[in-house]
C-alpha cells in the first residue's frame, strides 16, 4: 500500500492515551509507550515477500527490514516474535526452518530473543517480525524533527527495490546478487548505536516508501530537505536497470506520490528520480545531524556502510516545496 492511501486508511484511528509518547498519527517509525519516569517501550512490525531464493538470506533480510524501525528511534531490541505465512506448496518444511534460523541469528546479532510467533498457510510466502525494544523516555529519536542547518546522512545505497526485481527476471549475475543481499541483510544495529554519541535531531529508515516518501513523512511545515542527486549513494547496477525500465510497481506508486511535493532544480535522469523513490528492503537509515558530527560518523561507520555512507544534502527553512532535488 502506498504512503497516501496509508494515511488515508488509518486517519481514524489515532488512540487518546497520555502514555503514547509516539504514535501513528506523524507516521512514525515505530510506537512508544511508557511503561515509567524511566523506560518506555518500542514496538513494530514488519514483514515481506522472498526477495532472494536462498531461505536462509531471506530470513536475515526480513528480520534486518523489521528490526530496523526500533533501531531508527535510537531504541535497543529486547524481544521479537515471528509472523510468517507459509506457502507449503512452493516451499519446504525444511526451508522454511532456514528461514526462521536466517531471521533468529540477526535478533540475536543486535542482544534480542525470540520469544516465539504465528504460522498461517497462505499461497504467498512471508516472514517478518514483531519487535519489541525499550528506551528512556528521554532519548526518543523522532522523524519529523530535524533542525535547520543539519545535514543529511544516509547509511545505505539506493536500488534495492529495482534490483530485487532484477533478480525475479534473473537480469542480475550471481555476484551482484550475493552484494546486494549483503547489503539488505546488514543490520542497522550499530549504526544506530553510534549515532546515538552525536547530535542527532531526527531519524527514519528508508524502506517501502522510498527515500523521497520517507523523506516527507520527516519534514515539518518549518523546513525543507534540499537533496543533491549526485551525492545520494546508489548500487551502480541499478541505475542501468532503472534507465531499461526495471522499475518495480511500488517504486513508480511512490514517484506518482511524491510528485507534486518534490521541485527538481535541474533536469534529472530518469534514473535519478527512480532510484529517489525506489521502494527498499531493509535500506539504510536517513539522519538530520551537525555537519561535523556527520563527517565524524560516516567514517566510524564506513565498514558497516560498505562505503556507501554519506552526506546527501541539508535541512533548510521552508521553501518552494517540501523537498528540492539538485
Amino acid at each position: 500500500m502506498g504512503p497516501g492511501d496509508l494515511k488515508q486508511t488509518i486517519c481514524g484511528l489515532v488512540p487518546n492515551d497520555e502514555r503514547i509518547l509516539v504514535g501513528f498519527d506523524t507516521s512514525e517509525d515505530a510506537s512508544v509507550y511508557q511503561i515509567n519516569e524511566s523506560q518506555a517501550i518500542v514496538q513494530t512490525l514488519d514483514f515481506i515477500t522472498p526477495v532472494v531464493d536462498d531461505p536462509y538470506i531471506y530470513g536475515q533480510i526480513a528480520a534486518a527490514n523489521a528490526l530496523s524501525d526500533v533501531f531508527a528511534m535510537g531504541a535497543d531490541v529486547k524481544t521479537a516474535m515471528n509472523i510468517v505465512g507459509f506457502d507449503k506448496k512452493n516451499i519446504s518444511k525444511e526451508a522454511l526452518g532456514l528461514i526462521l534460523k536466517g531471521g533468529n541469528e540477526k535478533i540475536k546479532e543486535c542482544g534480542g530473543v525470540l520469544l516465539g510467533g504465528h504460522t498461517i498457510e497462505s499461497p504467498e510466502m512471508y516472514y517478518g517480525l514483531s519487535v519489541t525494544g525499550m528506551i528512556h523516555p528521554d532519548k526518543i529519536i523522532r522523524n519529523n524533527t530535524p533542525q535547520i542547518g543539519h545535514v543529511l546522512v544516509l547509511t545505505k545505497p539506493l536500488g534495492m527495490g529495482i534490483l530485487s526485481t532484477a533478480i525475479k527476471r534473473d537480469l542480475l549475475p550471481l555476484d551482484s546478487i550475493k552484494d546486494c543481499a549483503k547489503i539488505m541483510a546488514s543490520l542497522n544495529f550499530l549504526p544506530s548505536k553510534i549515532m546515538r554519541k552525536y547530535d542527532v535531531s531526527s531519524c527514519t529508515d528508508v524502506t517501502g516508501f522510498g527515500l523521497m516518501g520517507h523523506a516527507l513523512e520527516c519534514i515539518n511545515e518549518l523546513v525543507s530537505f534540499s537533496i543533491s542527486c549526485n551525492n545520494v549513494p546508489m548500487v551502480y547496477e541499478a541505475i542501468d536497470l532503472a534507465n531499461d525500465d526495471v522499475i518495480p510497481g511500488g517504486t513508480k506508486r511512490n514517484m506518482k506520490y511524491v510528485e507534486d511535493k518534490i521541485t527538481y532544480m535541474n533536469n534529472l535522469s530518469i534514473h535519478c528520480k527512480a532510484l529517489l523513490c525506489d521502494a527498499q528492503t531493509s535500506g539504510g537509515l536517513l539522519i538530520a545531524m551537525k555537519e561535523e558530527d556527520a563527517k565524524e560518523y560516516i567514517k566510524e561507520i564506513e565498514e558497516l556502510s560498505f562505503g556507501y555512507a554519506n552526506i546527501i544534502g541539508q535541512v533548510i527553512p521552508r521553501g518552494i516545496t517540501p523537498i528540492i532535488i539538485h
